[in-house]
């Protein structure tokens, strides 16, 4: 590592425009952090599908800001710089992780509870789409959404786990699964393979299912006790009814496929299972109404983190050495990045270090 300090008052980012729907690597000047902001030279910034969906058409309520050209990325760790105040907790060189929520209050009921997204001041932005987010050298994190990792967390490899890895954990621990209960995860990249690590350490049994085998491939490496590919294998949902005497007692989608949320009522158990909703298809979901009134299934929803809930999971995963599989790269290389993710050929994480 070398000087926390900027050197000169320009860095370089990967920008989303959204005038011409493209990516650029552009030379836009180091920000400066307010009162209650953190500056962070950033350590490593981690691809999501998220990220990608700025891309894509989409109705599920992905909005971008006035600014047409924002720096994309949300998941984030690095070294704190300097405080915009004295009273922050923090110190220059402190190894943080962060969430990308800014502009909220923190402290209404939605902000603690529920997510920074309705925060009753309506003055949320989140980065990496509202504002400039993490594939960039430095940058403005608010105080109240970091922390200071726990000992045995590598900051270069941190950063999913402040995304991929708040979400999954919460996907899986709103469960509330007693050990030895059946758990299908759907979906098993990047989400997902960090969804069989947790439930694995909550003393799951846990079904991997996807339809990429270098996915299943990392579903495996990942504790799963069974893989089913929902693509080649014609009988999986019978396979998953007969092993597990019934149905999973949840099915957690971190997937963005409309049609594995339409499979997936088919191998939970009867009366007592969960759908689990993560991931975010481009499309709404479907539901039967019947199925939701007779009590067929549960449906429940988890999704990123708070500053509130967030603690819990990189502790949980710093105490079980959790960490996502990723696979570094150079910031000049983040559109490669994007391509291996919309051919699903990425396994696990993808992320920039930075030196």
């Amino acid at each position: 590592m070398g000087s926390l300090h900027p050197t000169k008052k320009t860095m370089k980012a990967q920008q989303y425009d959204a005038r011409d729907n493209a990516l650029h690597l552009n030379e836009i000047p180091i920000p400066s952090p307010r009162a209650h902001e953190l500056l962070v030279k950033v350590a490593c910034a981690s691809l999501c599908h998220s990220d990608v969906m700025l891309f894509e058409p989409n109705d599920q309520g992905l909005i971008l800001g006035s600014n047409p050209c924002v720096t994309i990325g949300h998941e984030g760790s690095g070294f704190v710089v300097a405080s915009g105040s004295a009273d922050l907790g923090f110190k220059a060189g402190d190894k943080v992780g962060f969430l990308c929520a800014v502009d909220c209050c923190f402290d209404c009921y939605a902000c603690r509870n529920v997510h920074n997204s309705w925060c009753v001041t309506g003055n949320t932005k989140m980065q990496g789409f509202t504002v400039d987010g993490y594939f960039q050298e430095y940058v403005c994190v608010d105080a109240r959404a970091a922390m200071v990792l726990p000992e045995g967390l590598d900051v270069y490899k941190a950063a999913p786990l402040f995304c991929a890895g708040v979400t999954a954990f919460h996907g899986v621990e709103d469960c509330h699964l007693e050990e030895g209960k059946w758990m299908a995860v759907v979906g098993c990249g990047g989400l997902g393979h960090l969804g069989i690590m947790y439930a694995k350490a909550m003393g799951l049994k846990v079904i991997g299912l996807d339809i990429a085998p270098q996915a299943l491939d990392a579903a495996k490496e990942s504790g799963a006790d069974h893989v089913f590919n929902t693509m080649t294998d014609k009988d999986w949902q019978k396979k998953i009814i007969e092993l597990t005497d019934g149905g999973v007692d949840a099915a957690v989608n971190f997937t963005a496929s409309k049609k594995s949320y339409d499979d997936a009522p088919a191998i939970i158990r009867p009366g007592s299972g969960i759908l689990m909703v993560v991931g975010i298809p481009q499309k709404p979901i479907e539901l039967n109404a019947l199925d939701i009134a007779l009590g067929r299934y549960r449906v429940l929803g988890s999704n990123n983190g708070t500053c509130y809930n967030m603690r819990s999971c990189i502790e949980f995963s710093a105490k079980h050495n959790i960490n996502a599989h990723l696979t570094h790269y150079k910031l000049e290389e983040v559109p490669k990045m994007i391509e291996l993710m919309n051919s699903h050929k990425a396994q696990g994480r993808m992320g920039v270090r930075f030196d």
